[in-house]
C-alpha cells in the first residue's frame, strides 16, 4: 500500500506547557475522523511532514507535535540558556495530555519511530485508557542496554568511525564511561565551539552506524538541528531516558509489558535495525499480548525505506476500520 497524498495542516498553534515551554501542535486530515497522534523520534528530531501522508485524510483526524525543545517548540534546546531539566519523559507525557485535552480527544491512535515508540509505549502504559491502538516502527524500549549497544557496544563492527567518536572526548576518564553522559557534558559547555564540535562528532557516528542505505542524513547538516538534536539525545541516553530505575533486564518498558494487554498493537521493524541485536522487539512483541510484529527484509531504522512504509499504511487502514 502506498503513502497517500501530501496534505496540508487545517490548524495548528503554540500551546504553553508551562516551565517556559510552548510546543507546536498540528492538525490534518479528517477534523472528525478518528484521533490518531505521531510521535517523533530523537529524542529531539522533530516531526516530519511526511508522516501525514501514512494515513488516510478521510479516515483519520492527524494531530502531530515537536516536541519540548525541538522544530518550532519554543525553546529550542540549541539555545544555551535553555533549561533542560524540564524536558523530561514525565514533561513529555503531560505535553501530550494537555494537548488531547485542548482538542477535545478521548482516546487516539498513538504512532511512533524510534524514540517515539518508547514514548508511545510508556504513555499507553500510564495512560492506557486514552491509547486506543499503537503503530510503532524502529522499535525501541529506551534500555540501558540499547544505549550500551548504540554507543560503546557496535564500535567493534565500526573500528574507523568509533575510534573518531572516541576522539571527540577529553582523554581519560571520559573515554571510559557513559559515552553519551560525556558527551552531554561537552554539549552543555559554556564554549560555543566546544558544543558545536560535540555535536558534529555525535552525529558524525549516528551517520556511520546506519545500516542500510540511504546513509546520508541531510539534517544533520544544520547546525541548529545538529545541536539541538545531540544535546537533546544525549540528555536523555545519559539519563535512562528518564524511565526511573531499571527493573528487569530489559528496562522499565519491556518489564511492563503486560500493562499493554487490550490495547491492539503493530510492530513493523527493519531486520537490520540494529536495536534487534539485543531482541527488544521480539522480546516486546512475545510480552504484550494481542501485538503484531512485521519484519521487513533489507531495511533498518527508517521508516521511510521500501516495505517500512507501505507495513505502517497497512497497519493504520486496518485500524481505521476497527
Amino acid at each position: 500500500m502506498s503513502l497517500y497524498s501530501e496534505i496540508e495542516p487545517y490548524e495548528n498553534g503554540l500551546l504553553d506547557v508551562g516551565d517556559g515551554n510552548r510546543v507546536y501542535w498540528e492538525t490534518c486530515g479528517n477534523p472528525r475522523g478518528k484521533p490518531a497522534l505521531v510521535l517523533h523520534g530523537g529524542p529531539g528530531s522533530g516531526a516530519s511532514a511526511w508522516a501525514r501522508q501514512l494515513f488516510d485524510p478521510r479516515a483519520y483526524r492527524i494531530v502531530l507535535l515537536d516536541q519540548r525543545g525541538c522544530g518550532r517548540s519554543t525553546p529550542h534546546a540549541s539555545v544555551y540558556d535553555t533549561d533542560m531539566s524540564v524536558n523530561t519523559t514525565a514533561h513529555l507525557m503531560a505535553d501530550l495530555e494537555l494537548l488531547r485535552e485542548r482538542l477535545g480527544i478521548e482516546r487516539w491512535l498513538v504512532w511512533g519511530v524510534s524514540w517515539g515508540s518508547v514514548l508511545a509505549l510508556r504513555y499507553a502504559q500510564t495512560h492506557p485508557g486514552v491509547v486506543s491502538e499503537l503503530v510503532l516502527t524502529g522499535v525501541a524500549t529506551g534500555s540501558d542496554a540499547e544505549v550500551e549497544l548504540l554507543t560503546r557496544g557496535i564500535g567493534k563492527f565500526f573500528p574507523e568511525a568509533f575510534a573518531r567518536f572516541l576522539e571527540g572526548l577529553p582523554e581519560g576518564a571520559a573515554r571510559e564511561g557513559s559515552l553519551p553522559a560525556a558527551y552531554n557534558r561537552l554539549l552543555e559547555s559554556p564554549d560555543p565551539q566546544v558544543r558545536e564540535r560535540a555535536a558534529r562528532a555525535w552525529t558524525d557516528w549516528e551517520t556511520a552506524i546506519i545500516p542500510a542505505p540511504p546513509r546520508s542524513v541531510e539534517r544533520y547538516e544544520d547546525p541548529v538541528f545538529r545541536s539541538g538534536f545531540a544535546r537533546t539525545v544525549t540528555h536523555y541516553w545519559a539519563n535512562g531516558h528518564f524511565l526511573g530505575e531499571e527493573g528487569e533486564e530489559g528496562g522499565v518498558v519491556l518489564r511492563d509489558a503486560h500493562l499493554l494487554k487490550g490495547i491492539p498493537g503493530t510492530l513493523v521493524q527493519g531486520s537490520l535495525d540494529l536495536g534487534n541485536l539485543v531482541g527488544v522487539v521480539w522480546r516486546l512483541h512475545h510480552a504484550w499480548p494481542g501485538s503484531e510484529l512485521v519484519i521487513v527484509d533489507q531495511a533498518g531504522h527508517n521508516a521511510s525505506a521500501p516495505g517500512i512504509t507501505e507495513a505502517l499504511v497497512a497497519a493504520t487502514d486496518g485500524y481505521a476500520r476497527r
